[in-house]
């Protein structure tokens, strides 16, 4: 390398979660430095084996002394979010994912990084109609107590697109159901490890997109290098019914595929119940009854535009499944 070439920095949100990690990882791969902010009760499980430096803070802190930790930071990705949000208390879900992200914004530009790049999610943009898939230009319109974790989400993307309007280079990324290793806190591997125990006998009537963990990092790091100012990117896979999902996953564990069609109009009774367990249990389900009612719809989506944009051709789920599925395994999560 010669001595006047830039070494690219890269500063990291979230890198002990799911994407975040995959992201730090991908980041290595690339040559580019990582610098991961940390709490300092922080579980680095899903960091193990990469090479990054740690910076000690949280995305609550002053814009101030965030922006201390970046300053020598190219670009900012802004993965942090409560991940979990079927277990948290709704105010905290907004606190985190909209006043950390204002913070984070503000910090940016304090510390003058050349790109913003903002991990949203599909949950921003809703529900699709029916027989319709989910596009950038799709708009949240949900009661926002029917799902707290999208309305927060979609509020934290209008805090960068002011932020891009105020001058800050940012760009968002939405990925939908994202599979893979290195999700430590069972995200969306939940299927896989129940799925292995032999709950996977029965499928809701619904279906989702599912990504490899790999096709969103390569797309957080293209929206980085080409997104356009202000865009929004879908970061897509598969659009798949949960019959036909489920019975990739039972393969892929070693299981027969699901039998028992969950009737639709069971669903608004399963959901109900599902929300009164979770207020009197302490061990809470692995879902909410938003999630349950959800598994109703088909929410599918258009990811053309990264696909072209960023020339990602999105892995084979199936390969997705048996990769996070041996992960699991080696690291003594079945």
């Amino acid at each position: 390398m010669q001595a006047n070439q830039h070494q690219m920095k890269a500063f990291v949100t979230g890198g002990t979660g799911f994407v975040g990690a995959n992201l730090v990882a991908g980041l290595n791969e690339s040559g580019i430095q990582a610098k991961v902010l940390l709490r300092r009760n922080s579980n680095e499980l899903a960091l193990k084996g990469l090479v990054y430096e740690p910076v000690f803070g949280d995305v609550l802190d002053s814009a101030e002394k965030i922006s201390s930790l970046i300053e020598d930071s190219d670009w900012l990705f802004h993965v942090a979010a409560v991940s979990k949000y079927w277990k948290a208390p709704k105010e905290y879900i907004s606190k985190v994912n909209v006043e950390g992200t204002i913070n984070l914004l503000q910090a940016a530009k304090l510390a003058g990084v050349k790109r913003f790049v903002f991990t949203s999610s599909i949950a921003a943009l809703g529900i699709p109609e029916v027989g319709l898939k989910l596009t950038e230009e799709s708009q949240f319109e949900l009661d926002p107590a029917q799902f707290p974790y999208g309305y927060s989400k979609h509020l934290a993307e209008l805090e960068v697109r002011q932020a891009v309007e105020q001058g800050l280079n940012a760009v968002i990324v939405n990925p939908t159901v994202v599979m893979g290793p290195r999700d430590v806190n069972l995200i969306s591997g939940s299927i896989i490890t129940e799925a292995a125990r032999g709950l996977g006998w029965f499928y809701p009537p619904g279906g989702v997109n599912y990504v490899d963990v790999k096709d969103v990092v390569a797309g957080h790091i293209a929206a980085a290098e080409k997104g356009e100012v202000g865009e929004r990117y879908i970061l897509a896979g598969h659009n798949l019914t949960f019959k036909d999902s489920w019975t990739i996953v039972n393969d892929v564990v070693g299981r027969p595929p699901p039998r028992v069609p969950l009737p639709a109009k069971l669903i608004p009774i399963m959901a109900a119940g599902a929300d009164a367990l979770n207020q009197v249990t302490r061990k809470r389900l692995p879902f909410d009854g938003n999630q349950v009612r959800i598994s109703a719809v088909k929410l599918f989506v258009d990811g053309s535009k990264a696909e072209k944009t960023f020339q990602i051709n999105p892995r084979p789920f199936r390969d997705t499944l048996q990769d996070t599925y041996d992960w699991y395994l080696a690291n003594g999560f079945l």
